[in-house]
């Protein structure tokens, strides 16, 4: 257990130190599409990487997702919880050691790649905008990595989840970081709010309560037998990994 936790905690560091760190460190350079492309190559790392551990969710979302549809037990979700915040806070804390590295850097305004909507985030879409995003964009995520890494899948489709997973990411960014920043991951969202606070601490409620919604009821989805063939069973709850 200490070794799946351990891979949560740094699956989840290299997914907020790659998509986080590229909109903090490179976003004017890359703009939105590179952001995109940094936060779906940090899964397809992760995931090939540690995904045979742990299954690589690194999202507490995705954990609820396994945990709604039979395929994690009860007894690990919490752990694995709490090592996506850990894991999330570290990538925080290195990507504002290095941003303050730079002369002109202020948190407060410049941020960590933190989530949010209303005036003066990005788009400035509206509340019901970003709950109905993150709540749909959360269901589909959380669908694609239940079913691309099902019992029932053949072991050569199950080979390519990870990229599979990788560039849904990459496909949600591209229509919603305009609108929230793309959170899909209260992990993700937690931690670079509580380094900024201010409005990111006040909107955070929202990347926490949609995307876990979005979790269950995809969870529940796939416990309904909706993404299994006829016939075939669910596999038993172990902890299911990704990969």
């Amino acid at each position: 257990m200490t070794k799946k936790l351990l891979a949560e905690l740094l699956g989840t560091f290299i997914l907020v130190f790659f998509g986080c760190g590229a909109a903090v460190l490179m976003g004017p350079q890359i703009g939105m599409l590179g952001i995109s492309l940094a936060f779906g190559l940090s899964i397809v790392a992760a995931a090939y990487s540690l995904g045979a551990i742990s299954g690589a969710h690194l999202n507490p979302a995705v954990s609820l997702g396994f945990l709604m549809a039979g395929r994690m037990p009860m007894a690990e979700f919490g752990g694995y919880v709490l090592a996506q915040i850990a894991g999330a806070l570290l990538g925080s804390l290195v990507v504002f050691l290095i941003a303050s590295g730079k002369a002109g850097f202020v948190l407060a305004t410049d941020g960590l790649g933190q989530n949010g909507f209303g005036a003066g985030y990005l788009g400035e879409y509206s509340l019901g905008a970003a709950l109905i995003f993150e709540l749909t964009a959360s269901f589909v995520f959380v669908c694609v990595i239940l079913a691309a890494t099902a019992s029932h899948v053949s072991s050569a489709s199950t080979a390519l989840a990870g990229l599979a997973i990788g560039l849904t990411l990459t496909g949600i960014h591209l229509v919603g970081i305009n609108v929230t920043g793309v959170s899909v991951n209260p992990a993700r969202s937690l931690a670079p709010a509580l380094f900024v606070g201010g409005k990111a601490l006040s909107d955070l409620w929202v990347f926490i309560v949609a995307p876990l919604a979005g979790g269950a009821a995809a969870g529940l989805a796939h416990a309904s037998g909706f993404f299994r063939p006829g016939g075939i069973e669910p596999a038993p709850a172990t902890g299911a990994a990704t990969l």
